[in-house]
């Protein structure tokens, strides 16, 4: 099959840069659209791969940077925003969603890969999870001349994570000793390359045309079964102080006034959620998912050495 034209948005980020380098790898074309290329500079080593400088919520900026693709993928997501009014999700969300389908229909582009989250919901009980389920519904609403699919997956570990290695972070830092709140929270943690195998089956529509995926990996674990697993790969052990609801939204309240957010009353929302399929997709796509106890000493255990 001839190689593609794929414009990446996103992809400079931990998911994007993961798929950017398989796709690479397979001849295809990239057009990857950043508003800092040195954010992208790892990626400056993959061949037929173009680092664009553009504001991709530009709207005719990102109508002129997907001009000519076969593929636009959009992977772009925050966990957290400045404030809490969930502008900042919106922003990021929904309108670059709604934004990206325009700049696809107005520039004949055939395609567009969707990530969202598993959860999402217009109704949910989080900014992040509403604002993404505004985003589906845009990309379900898009005309019939725009072929799409959408992924929904739990966590996401590898290496590069924000989700183990920042617990291995706190964990050090505190002795090991970590208050949770939501530590009964359910996740099924999903491997980025799986992840990133989704997309590339998806490529070219076929039987993923106009479908939605849920991405689970193989096991179902607590926020506190991550959190303990982390401690015993990363060395520092993992002693674990639940926390009651009311105590554990305190905690949430007071770090949203922390630089950078670790935790945050919407991620706290977030949480009430569990995170797991009904439907695993990759039993659709023909993909055997990848646990956590495999992939997670290759890297948290480096970090202990």
């Amino acid at each position: 099959m001839r190689p593609l034209d794929i414009t990446l948005v996103g992809g400079t980020g931990f998911v994007g840069s993961a798929l950017a380098a398989r796709l690479a790898a397979l001849g295809h074309r990239l057009r990857l659209p950043t508003r800092d290329p040195r954010a992208a500079r790892h990626l400056s080593v993959l061949p037929n791969a173009e680092r664009v400088r553009v504001d991709v919520h530009d709207p005719v900026a990102l109508r002129d940077v997907v001009a000519g693709s076969d593929v636009v993928i959009n992977l772009v997501g925050i966990l957290n925003e400045k404030g809490s009014s969930g502008q900042g999700f919106t922003h990021a969300h929904a309108e670059l969603t709604r934004k990206a389908i325009a700049a696809c229909i107005e520039s004949g582009v055939p395609r567009y890969l969707h990530m969202s989250a598993l959860g999402a919901d217009e109704n949910g009980p989080s900014h992040y999870l509403r604002s993404k389920g505004v985003a589906e519904r845009q990309v379900r609403a898009a005309p019939s001349s725009l072929d799409w699919t959408i992924f929904r997956p739990s966590v996401i570990f590898g290496r590069g994570d924000s989700l183990l290695n920042r617990f291995a972070a706190l964990l050090a830092l505190s002795g090991g000793i970590l208050p949770l709140a939501r530590a009964q929270a359910r996740f099924a943690p999903v491997w980025v390359e799986d992840v990133v195998s989704a997309f590339l089956l998806a490529l070219r529509g076929g039987t993923t045309s106009r479908e939605s995926f849920d991405l689970c990996g193989p096991k179902v674990m607590t926020l506190a079964d991550l959190v303990r697993l982390t401690g015993a790969l990363a060395g520092t052990g993992a002693h674990i102080i639940p926390l009651p609801d009311a105590i554990g939204r305190a905690q949430a309240f007071v770090m949203d006034f922390v630089p950078g957010k670790p935790f945050s009353t919407d991620n706290y929302r977030s949480l009430t959620v569990d995170n797991v399929c009904r439907d695993n997709g990759f039993d659709r796509l023909g993909i055997t998912p990848t646990s956590l106890a495999t992939i997670a000493p290759t890297y948290l255990n480096r970090r202990s050495r």
